[in-house]
């Protein structure tokens, strides 16, 4: 019975930690080999790297992009097919499986996204740049368990698992906000080939089709009908990970080989890719101006007081009311800390900027302000859980 929980749970979440841990260090490697090459002759090659064409080209059509394009509406598909994945298994078979395990992180996620949004529009209300409220709402899981993992064995794994959780749920927030909210002009057909396209799916995963090598063709298309609806086509990713099958037994589902196949290639290639394409920020005089813009500050704001003051809020009043229980060995200081490490937006965040945002300048200015408060956050989550008390290390402050 031991070796079969150490095979089917502790195995597995060791794996994603160890990946996340990893993902980490190469996007902060990324995000200092792209600033480095921008502000130095490298610039050049850089650029042109970045806008350099892919595509494929049959009789009088074709369909030719830039490789930053392929990157962020191509790539990052497999990314959010990822994300999908890992939060069908936790609805079905893991931390948001039942109201009792559910209800913590997802209050938490709620109060992280809310307050953060929050404080972004009291900063910019009736300014054009108000759009940008959904950018300070996401945490990077890769960035954040990264940094909780620098702690070692300061840390049980009920907090690592809790923020786990917690970034799943504030990763669908952030998916549905994309969906309803960054979408501006849709070709009803298109829709209608797509939803189409994803019932055939759900069919297929109905008649126990369990090669999820089939479902990629339709998948495929199922990101080509989104892209031309005018719906952002890494939303596909998504949907495609609902359609794949997840079986309740101690054998491997389709859903788990898949998630499995896809967490080192997302973790240790489009990840860093994507950091390395769009932090390629070229300082200037005026540059530090920016972060204390509108823009600028609702997002610094909202990332590093917003977060953990939701996070912590809604987790105190969930616990408080008696409807949720704090996880096995974790403290109020250790949600405290992991409520700043919420607050390293990085990869989504600056997903939805580039959605936010038509103007270059904006962008630019929420990819530096993105920056300058992850790395506060990470900072200040990292020296709140590396101070711990004894007791709390070993799990004997715990709330209730």
């Amino acid at each position: 019975m031991n070796t079969l929980i150490r095979r089917t749970i502790l195995s597995p979440l060791t794996t994603f930690f160890r990946t996340e841990q990893v993902t980490g260090y190469l996007l902060m490697i990324s995000v200092a080999l792209a600033m480095l090459m921008v502000n130095t002759p490298l610039a050049s090659v850089y650029h042109h790297f970045t806008h350099f064409n892919l595509g494929v080209t049959l009789a009088d059509k074709s369909f030719v992009r830039d490789v930053h394009w392929w990157v962020n509406d191509g790539l990052m598909a497999l990314f959010f097919l990822l994300i999908g994945l890992e939060i069908k298994r936790e609805i079905v078979t893991g931390e948001l499986s039942s109201f009792q395990k559910s209800f913590l992180p997802i209050a938490a996620a709620l109060g992280g996204m809310m307050a953060p949004a929050l404080i972004y529009y009291l900063v910019n209300a009736g300014l054009p740049t108000v759009s940008g409220w959904g950018i300070p709402i996401a945490t990077d899981i890769a960035f954040a368990l990264g940094i909780l993992s620098l702690l070692g064995k300061k840390i049980p794994l009920s907090l690592k698992v809790f923020l786990a959780a917690l970034a799943i749920v504030d990763d669908l927030g952030a998916i549905l906000v994309i969906a309803v909210f960054y979408t501006d002009h849709i070709l009803f057909h298109y829709v209608v080939y797509a939803t189409t396209t994803f019932f055939i799916m759900l069919l297929m995963n109905r008649l126990k089709v369990l090669n999820f090598l089939f479902y990629f063709p339709f998948g495929i298309l199922l990101w080509y009908f989104t892209y031309k609806s005018g719906i952002h086509a890494t939303i596909a990713g998504v949907l495609m990970a609902f359609t794949i099958p997840l079986i309740r037994d101690d054998k491997r589902s389709p859903l788990e080989k898949l998630e499995h196949a896809l967490h080192q290639p997302i973790g240790y290639i489009v990840m860093p890719l994507f950091a390395f394409v769009n932090t390629g920020i070229a300082f200037s005089a005026g540059m530090a101006g920016g972060i204390y813009s509108s823009a600028g500050l609702g997002i610094i704001l909202g990332l590093l007081i917003g977060k953990p003051l939701g996070i912590l809020t809604f987790s105190w009043i969930a616990v408080r009311t008696g409807i949720a229980s704090l996880p096995a060995k974790v403290s109020w200081r250790q949600v405290t800390g992991v409520g700043f490490l919420g607050g390293i937006g990085f990869t989504m965040s600056i997903f939805i900027a580039l959605l936010s945002f038509s103007s270059l300048e904006n962008q630019e200015i929420a990819k530096i302000s993105i920056l300058a408060a992850s790395i506060l956050s990470g900072l200040t989550g990292f020296f709140i859980l590396k101070r711990q008390k004894a007791g709390e290390e070993t799990g004997e402050e715990t709330g209730s």
